[in-house]
């Protein structure tokens, strides 16, 4: 019989073992910890791109509509009604944006003034809530009005009668080719729009640029379009919500009453829809989908839109010629509270911080983005001038 010789087979001792399995540990924690370490930083670039996105939208649509402040409104502005209070940045239901929310007054507080841009400093939050991510610093509203051509105006001509609250809009003498001739096509006019008028008698010559020779009458008046009931009928009623629509000096009723029969003749009334928008912060009501703080948009007398999320600061400073001396005073905060007018703005300097959508623990990320805009509409001083005065 043969024996089997039994071969001695080596194994893994126990030390092996727990050697073994202690550096396959520490590996696999190397693995995690490199793999933890990836997922933060692409949280933390996704989180910067989202909030750099969120910045670069709104200084963009904010730039557009503060580099067309001015245009169309008469130099150094426009005296609105001298009744009541004028206000901006309310809507129809009579909600009101921002905390101050009345056209800036004259010296003595009974005239309202409307200039291209309304700076509003430490105005920035409606209800004026508090937005504790902001870092300590202000939250400032910004104001921009001007002229908006999109819609043709000028293929329309508005007849006014006699007390003045409607007016019968027909086609005009001109019409634009391929333009609307209907104020209620896309794009056309809305209850809460504001309407710039500038009135002239036949005497001054308005169509051909000639002085005529009768004495010339002259109004620039804005009033808050309350209805429209088709598409030839415009209503101007009393007790608007933004108070355009007053009976005295300066009004459209004004204008109405003193004009009489040249009002809407020929072509004396030169109309235009203003675009009064105004970007301030919101913080959105506990309970709704939407609790960080966004930056808002609000045109007229329509309701807000938001434009951005995760907007927790807006500032803004102004460069403005001095009336008196001609020369440029920078980076005003509160122009107005220093003696400056907001009609001679030449520059917008802002500043915007946002913050990214998880707000909670040390992952937050913020972050500033500054531009400057300059306001090539508005009014100038001539400071190459002999008399250092010369402003327009």
């Amino acid at each position: 019989m043969k024996m089997r010789i039994a071969k001695s087979q080596t194994g893994f001792s126990l030390l092996e073992l727990m050697i073994a399995a202690t550096l396959g540990v520490m590996l696999i924690l190397a693995m995690t910890s490199l793999f933890r370490a990836g997922m933060a930083t692409t949280f933390t670039v996704t989180q910067r791109a989202e909030t750099q996105q969120n910045l670069r939208a709104a200084v963009e649509l904010m730039t557009k509509d503060i580099s067309m402040a001015g245009g169309g409104l008469p130099a150094g502005g426009l005296q609105l009604a001298s009744g009541a209070v004028t206000n901006f940045a309310c809507n129809q239901t009579g909600t009101c944006y921002v905390p101050a929310h009345a056209y800036p007054a004259s010296s003595g507080g009974t005239i309202n003034y409307m200039t291209g841009i309304l700076p509003g400093f430490s105005n920035g939050v409606q209800s004026a809530s508090v937005i504790t991510a902001a870092p300590g610093a202000t939250n400032d509203s910004i104001t921009s009005i001007y002229c908006d051509y999109n819609f043709p105006l000028n293929n329309f001509a508005f007849t006014f009668p006699v007390n003045g609250y409607s007016a019968t809009v027909g086609a005009a003498g001109t019409i634009t080719a391929g333009m609307p001739t209907n104020i209620l096509a896309p794009g056309g006019l809305n209850v809460g729009d504001l309407l710039f008028f500038l009135v002239s008698t036949p005497g001054q010559g308005v169509a051909s640029g000639t002085q005529g020779t009768s004495s010339a009458q002259t109004a620039a008046v804005v009033a808050e379009i309350t209805g429209i009931p088709n598409n030839t009928t415009v209503n101007f009623a009393a007790g608007d919500p933004l108070n355009f629509n007053q009976n005295g000096p300066n009004s459209l009723f004004n204008a109405v009453s003193a004009f009489g029969a040249n009002l809407g003749a020929g072509n004396s009334v030169t109309v235009c829809r203003l675009n009064a928008v105004t970007y301030f912060l919101q913080v959105p009501p506990a309970g709704g989908t939407v609790q960080t703080p966004r930056l808002m948009r609000q045109v007229n007398g329509l309701n807000a839109v938001p434009v951005a999320d995760n907007i927790i600061n807006l500032q803004f400073s102004y460069d403005v010629i001095s009336a008196t001396g001609g020369l440029m005073n920078a980076n005003q905060a509160n122009p107005i509270a220093a003696g400056n007018s907001p009609a001679l703005i030449q520059k917008v300097n802002l500043v915007a911080m946002g913050q990214g959508l998880i707000a909670n623990g040390n992952r937050a990320q913020s972050m500033y983005l500054a531009s400057s805009v300059s306001t090539r509409n508005m009014s100038f001083c001539n400071s190459y001038s002999s008399n250092t005065t010369v402003c327009q």
